[in-house]
């Protein structure tokens, strides 16, 4: 996942304080060690926190307290009288001193796992585990009320003097502190929310109403909103593990939790009437994907009551300097037990240091007016695909007031104002506009309305073009736009021809997603980048275009492609497609041959027309926007793909008559503390006599890039087939293994592993087909004695966006110039 959220850093601002307690410092020991998750607590109250790896701590409130009480067991508890209402900079020291609870002595440092309170009391918390209580019931209802809000943290007086907020000086006066980190910040983004949701255990469905909808910031708010709301997945703290920035986090309330944390029983009092105890935890060891934190639990229903969890700044995750999530729950009965309040925050930073700048990314969930066992027919459940109601997005401020579950502070009010001005400075709009730039690909012309791009195409290299030069664009009148053309135009300089491309789309129904889509394309590519075939009519491999690689890049085809498609998604997430399309192929480097023998003779180019049905589901995908292109807002789903296509020989004259039949399964498993496992099927059958240019050719990788789903040690060409069965599985530990050695542990590297084989076929008539006395022909080999496979061991996060991967060739070694070994790497953003 990238880190686009960080476009925002532009804006940093001033200190200002709200609240009416505030305390900062440090917990040191006698030997002036710090005392690390130490518990610091207004006396008197519930409010507190505890003190992270180097003994530092923060603490506010929006009420008055005189007294802080500092402890930790083993060592005297102090209370410090608070003579002012803002304390910062403190500095505790706490004796040690042996100290019994309920006959056990308990040390510092790492705690016993027998004969442990704490670790007693979170065995009945197992043996009472309870799923979310909605479970409880046949059907429920509620009322739900989201906060998103993104703001710039870490203000200092360089940065308010500095050139670059010349003109923009105004924001300042927004800023606030975090109740949380004690850091200034000054918000520059927030969206709200007003939702009801409906829920049947039954029929096992959920549809989530939205009656409201408010926001500012920048013109693409939906993006942010997604970006949080998949980082901040629903989770349920009884789970083993919990999913955050795409990776599993040990639950402190793990059955495993006992060999991941220690746990030290703290405190006990009264919480809504229910005597709870509070136990602290913080992980054994370093660099795994752990929090801190602790949590309250009741007595008798050892349910949940309250529960801080904080990610440790060791752990193995990038852009992220701190990870904090409150959540708060309504415990009714023994059996059931409601979330009442979540509070997630992201600290995301380019670096983890104490003083660097970021940005905070926040989300407040309040649910409220529970109704359960009301049932509702069932074709109220059925979700429609276009779901955009105007009247949603322009709610009054009345509604507001009514609907809010909580008030938003004087700050989170001034930043529609603040925004509003901020759209009209030049200096806001050219940044803005830069950031824009980097995260699209994209230069927006708002004038004409078009967008010059994408950028990052403008330069290619392959052995038949040479130095290739591309310009394109595309209408862009908003995100939502209903129609959208497209088109580029590039030239070789060593073949001194031009190519281009035009493609257009229209949404015809919103309702059904009813899209038609059409476009030619004359251009030069790698056939056989991929097994599964695109629809694409622009999409062009990274295949075709390489600076370096292990050999030479001259197996070329020259294509023209003339498309057209119908495409309806009658369900949600699951699309029918109609194409017709009509190409000619012919090599385009004078080394490589699509020659095939005719009752005539030979020929050297392909004309064939193909009609194409294909069907392709993702379930649980999430998506963002209404328009005819829309952007995928979560990436855990799965993707089937079916098509079959069939080429006739009665329509423009063409070659061939066959079918060709294909699928594809790709799934994402997240398998807890051990990591991600990414899986690919691909299968596919060509029934009739086809020439090499319709073939399909087991996709090599000549390049020093590591490209997912090919195989990095096979040439292009180096095996074709008219059947085939290909998997592909890859594993990205994320650290699990090198945590656990302590020179490495400090670079946050990550493990990969992975195996990919494929099997395929060619019938002899094919073979035949294309077997002609060109010397420039190349020998037709099938995977078939044996299965072909590859494996490789990789290493991720070097240096944050780094990946260097080590492939090593399985067998077919007899074959001429193979490659046993090889490097590969690839860039990218990754948390």
């Amino acid at each position: 996942m990238n880190i686009r959220i960080l476009f925002a850093l532009f804006f940093i601002g001033f200190f200002s304080s709200l609240a009416q307690t505030k305390v900062s410092g440090y917990v040191f020991d006698e030997d002036n060690q710090p005392v690390s998750f130490a518990n610091v607590i207004f006396k008197g109250s519930t409010q507190g926190t505890i003190t992270d790896e180097n003994g530092k701590f923060y603490l506010e409130s929006s009420d008055t307290w005189s007294e802080l009480k500092v402890s930790f067991i083993g060592y005297e508890t102090i209370v410090v009288p608070l003579t002012k209402k803002v304390n910062y900079d403190l500095k505790f020291i706490l004796k040690e001193q042996a100290s019994q609870l309920d006959q056990v002595l308990i040390v510092t440092g790492k705690q016993p796992k027998k004969d442990n309170p704490a670790i007693d009391l979170l065995r009945k918390i197992w043996e009472h585990k309870r799923t979310n209580g909605l479970k409880q019931f046949n059907q429920y209802k509620y009322d739900k009320y989201e906060k998103v809000e993104f703001d710039i943290n870490t203000i200092d007086s360089a940065l308010i003097n500095s050139k670059l907020f010349k003109g923009m000086e105004f924001v300042f006066s927004e800023v606030d502190t975090s109740n949380v980190t004690g850091k200034t910040y000054l918000p520059i983004f927030i969206n709200e929310a007003v939702s009801k949701v409906y829920g049947d255990n039954i029929l096992n469905k959920e549809k989530d109403v939205l009656e409201g909808n408010k926001n500012s910031g920048f013109s693409d708010n939906q993006i942010v909103i997604d970006f949080v709301n998949d980082l901040y997945s629903e989770f349920n703290v009884y789970d083993n593990y919990l999913k955050f920035f795409d990776k599993s986090f040990v639950s402190p309330l793990s059955r495993t939790g006992i060999n991941t944390y220690n746990y030290v029983l703290s405190d006990s009092t009264y919480i809504d009437n229910k005597w709870c105890y509070n136990i602290i935890y913080y992980p054994r060891r370093k660099n795994e994907l752990t929090f801190k934190g602790d949590f309250w639990v009741a007595d008798t229903t050892y349910a949940i009551k309250e529960i801080n969890l904080q990610a440790s700044k060791s752990a193995n995750i990038n852009w992220v300097k701190d990870i904090y999530i409150e959540q708060e729950f309504e415990v009714l009965n023994d059996s059931l037990f409601l979330v009442k309040r979540d509070y997630m925050m992201s600290d995301f930073a380019l670096r983890k240091k104490e003083k660097s700048r970021g940005v905070y990314g926040k989300r407040t969930t309040l649910y409220n007016n529970y109704e359960f066992d009301k049932p509702l027919d069932k074709k109220f459940y059925e979700q429609e695909v276009y779901n955009y109601d105007k009247d949603v997005y322009d709610r009054d401020e009345e509604f507001w007031n009514e609907n809010r579950l909580e008030s938003l502070n004087k700050d989170e009010k001034g930043v529609y104002k603040m925004l509003d001005t901020l759209k009209t400075v030049k200096k806001f709009k050219q940044l803005y506009n830069l950031g824009s730039i980097l995260a699209s690909g994209y230069i927006e012309f708002n004038e004409l309305p078009l967008d010059y791009g994408p950028i990052f195409s403008t330069f290619g290299f392959n052995e038949v073009e040479g130095t290739r030069l591309r310009t394109g664009g595309r209408t862009y009148f908003g995100k939502n736009d209903l129609w959208r053309l497209e088109g580029f135009l590039a030239y070789g300089f060593k073949d001194d021809k031009f190519k281009y491309g035009i493609s257009g789309k229209w949404l015809l129904d919103k309702k059904s997603r009813l899209i038609i889509s059409g476009g030619n394309r004359r251009d030069v590519e790698q056939i056989g980048a991929s097994l599964t075939t695109s629809t694409d009519v622009l999409g062009r491999s990274l295949a075709s275009s390489s600076v370096v690689g292990t050999g030479a890049n001259d197996k070329l085809t020259s294509i023209n492609l003339t498309s057209f498609a119908v495409e309806l998604e009658p369900v949600r997430n699951l699309i029918f497609r109609l194409g017709a399309n009509y190409r000619t192929l012919e090599s385009a480097s004078p080394t490589f041959s699509l020659d095939y023998n005719t009752p005539t003779g030979v020929e050297s180019q392909i004309k064939q027309y193909e009609t194409t049905l294909s069907l392709s589901y993702f379930p649980k995908r999430k998506m963002t926007g209404f328009g005819v292109e829309r952007r995928e807002a979560n990436d855990n789903f799965a993707r089937l793909f079916a098509q079959v296509s069939r080429g006739d020989k009665s329509i423009f004259n063409s070659d061939f008559n066959y079918t060709k039949v294909q699928m594809s399964y790709v799934q994402p498993w997240l398998i807890g503390g051990l990591g991600r496992l990414t899986t690919t099927i691909e299968a596919g059958k060509t029934f009739g006599e086809v020439p090499l240019g319709l073939l399909s050719v087991i996709p090599g990788n000549q390049s020093y890039f590591s490209i997912y789903n090919t195989f990095s040690q096979l040439d292009y060409y180096e095996f074709v087939s008219d059947t085939y069965t290909s998997v592909n599985f890859e594993h990205n530990f994320n650290g699990l293994f090198f945590s656990r050695v302590p020179f490495l542990r400090k670079f946050n590297l990550r493990e990969i592993v992975g195996i990919r084989g494929v099997w395929g076929d060619l019938s002899d008539e094919n073979f035949a087909l294309s077997r002609t006395a060109n010397p420039n022909s190349i020998p037709l080999v099938a995977p078939n004695k044996k299965v072909y496979y590859e494996y490789s061991f990789g290493v991720g996060n070097i240096f944050k966006i780094f990946r260097l991967d080590f492939n090593f060739r399985g067998n077919y070694l007899e074959n001429p110039n193979a490659r046993k070994f090889g490097v590969t790497g690839t860039f990218g953003f990754h948390f």
